[in-house]
Formats: structure tokens, C-alpha cells, sequence
């Protein structure tokens, strides 16, 4: 009994570490120079903090609207870094979706209706249409959040995506609102997949977190 109470309590510190976060970078950006780039123009080594995607990003909205559309969604990158423990800041939201066809309207809704615009990855038009989801990689782009929205198809070093999305874990605030994340293995796994200098960073910080007794 004593050890499930604790893993409840560690689920639901997940939602608070990202909420803490979110509180940080509005600190650290509120009064910082624009520095005239965007998240897809981030550097590898420092991220998408340094960029002016940081500024306001507020992730929480678009969260619950994508939890009311009840799309499997998952959120990886360095926001689910985060949550699993990384104190590093972030400045985007990544996600990673199944690719149903049958909930891609749904999920292109969900963006809509939290003031999101879709963009090819090749940067091209933005689009309404919800075919754009079913390509390995689209953006999103709002005034308080921005981000890839990925599928399984897109080549990941290896890693199984499906897998992945299969074996992700949901962590739930107090307030109800639910964010399925990578478990702590997968999600070192993803990041030592990229291989940039930022990623190899958090997921040694992360694989420090994993062993720690």
C-alpha cells in the first residue's frame, strides 16, 4: 500500500514539474530581446529556450484539448523530459500520434479549436486539412504553443514508434486533465536515438534520474 500511494504521488508530481516549468520560462522570457528565431530554427545544443518560441509557451490548453478530443496523443521531446524529472527548460511541444485515419478530422479539430495552425514539414502552406496529420511530420504553430505533431512512420534511429505509444504511461492532475507521456526507458531511448548534443545531454540527466535509489 505504501508503495503504490508513493507511485501515485510521483504521477501526479509529473503534471506539477510541467506546470513549475511553464512558470520558469515565463520568468526567464517574459522581459528577454527576441532573438528572431523560431523552435524549427533551434540550435542543438541549447534547444528551443534560446528561441523566441519560449516566449509565453503555455502547452496546457492545447492539452486539454487534445485530452476532449480522445485522440491517443502522446507527448514526447524535452516537455515529457520534464515531467519524467529533467530540469532543463524547453521552448516547444512535441507530439507523437497513432496516424488513424479515422480520428485525423478529430485530431485537426483539436487543433483548430486551441488556435493552432498546421504546416507541412517542408514549411510549405498551412492547411486545414487533416490528411497533413497522416504524413510522418507536420507543425503546429499558436501564440502559446508550437511543435511537431509526428506518426509512427517517421524514421526515429531505430526506435519503434508504435511500441512506443503502446507502452506510454498517463500521468493525471488534480484538476482531472491527463498527459500521456514515454515511459523512462523509451523516452531515454528516443533521445539517445537523436543523438544531438542536447538530447544525449537530457537523457544522461534522465538515465541519472532512472538509477538513482
Amino acid at each position: 500500500m505504501r508503495l503504490a500511494r508513493r507511485e501515485w504521488f510521483l504521477v501526479r508530481m509529473r503534471v506539477q514539474r510541467l506546470r513549475d516549468a511553464v512558470s520558469h520560462i515565463e520568468t526567464l522570457t517574459g522581459t528577454r530581446p527576441t532573438a528572431g528565431r523560431t523552435h524549427d530554427a533551434a540550435d542543438d545544443t541549447v534547444g528551443t529556450i534560446a528561441t523566441d518560441s519560449a516566449r509565453g509557451f503555455d502547452p496546457f490548453p492545447l492539452l486539454a484539448t487534445l485530452q476532449a478530443s480522445g485522440v491517443h496523443v502522446i507527448v514526447i521531446g524535452q516537455v515529457a523530459g520534464i515531467m519524467h524529472g529533467s530540469t532543463e527548460l524547453t521552448g516547444d511541444l512535441d507530439l507523437l500520434w497513432d496516424a488513424d485515419p479515422s480520428s485525423a478530422a478529430a485530431l485537426a479539430a483539436a487543433f483548430a479549436a486551441a488556435g493552432c495552425s498546421l504546416w507541412a514539414d517542408d514549411a510549405s502552406d498551412a492547411s486545414t486539412d487533416p490528411e497533413l496529420l497522416l504524413r510522418p511530420k507536420a507543425t503546429f504553430e499558436s501564440a502559446r504553443a508550437c511543435g511537431d505533431c509526428c506518426t509512427p512512420s517517421l524514421p526515429w534511429g531505430g526506435v519503434d514508434l508504435r511500441a512506443v505509444l503502446a507502452r506510454s504511461e498517463t500521468a493525471t492532475a488534480p484538476d482531472g486533465l491527463e498527459i500521456r507521456i514515454p515511459t523512462l526507458p523509451d523516452l531515454i531511448h528516443m533521445q539517445r536515438a537523436l543523438g544531438r548534443p542536447k538530447d544525449l545531454r537530457r537523457a544522461a540527466e534522465l538515465a541519472r534520474l532512472r538509477d538513482r535509489p
